[in-house]
């Protein structure tokens, strides 16, 4: 164990709440642009076990903003090289890899005992699966998405179906699709999910409860819009 590892969080996650982060367990859909920034956060924060689930490859495509994509990684699984680079970075945090996309028949399995779910995904019909699946296991949401230089964040207790509220009549696909990410929104929205898991693992209370927060960096504009209004 490195002693000195999270003597920088000092003064925001102080050692008692290391040992708690180090007994949880937070669950991420998606290991792409959101999710590998997710990982790599929950990974650093100390969170004791992190599943990284997708079922998709690396490809070139994904260099401009996906942190466990190098040009030595192309065509191997994003789940499996987000395992294998976080135990570089913490060897103390059990990160387990499910190389498959969500699905109705494995989604409950693999939030299974999860203490948060980190939605990183980027079409709607499976950010409704995690959803309804959250909701029965009992188990918070963080939602998170990115379309070109424009993101949100809302965090989902069970039985507020926010996600299927935001995407009501979409099945697949998203603005991502259409207008495509550069490094730097990914890399925001990323760690604002990250703040908002810790939060919940930590069981402080969110501001983003039922809310959407809304991201432009364009024009540096954010909204919280009250989903309970």
């Amino acid at each position: 164990m490195r002693k000195r590892r999270y003597e920088r969080n000092h003064t925001a996650i102080s050692q008692e709440e290391n040992r708690i982060l180090a007994g949880k367990k937070a669950c991420v859909a998606g290991c792409g642009g959101l999710g590998g920034g997710v990982i790599e956060g929950l990974v650093r924060t100390g969170v004791g076990t992190v599943v990284a689930v997708d079922g998709d490859v690396f490809d070139e495509t994904n260099l401009n903003r996906q942190v466990f994509s190098n040009e030595e990684n192309m065509g191997k699984s994003k789940a499996e090289e987000a395992a294998v680079q976080s135990r570089l970075i913490n060897s103390e945090v059990e990160v387990i890899a499910v190389n498959s996309f969500i699905d109705e028949k494995n989604v409950r399995e693999i939030i299974a005992d999860s203490d948060v779910a980190v939605d990183a995904l980027d079409n709607a019909e499976a950010r409704k699966m995690l959803e309804a699946a959250c909701e029965e296991a009992g188990i918070p949401l963080v939602h998170g998405a990115v379309a070109g230089w424009n993101g949100q964040v809302s965090v989902i207790i069970p039985g507020q179906r926010m996600i299927e509220a935001l995407y009501e009549g979409e099945s697949v696909g998203g603005d991502e699709n259409d207008t495509g990410n550069p490094y730097f929104t990914p890399a925001v929205i990323s760690a604002l999910e990250v703040a908002e898991a810790i939060k919940l693992l930590l069981g402080k209370e969110s501001s983003l409860e039922g809310k959407l927060l809304t991201v432009d960096l364009m024009n540096h504009q954010y909204e919280i819009i009250d989903f309970g209004e």
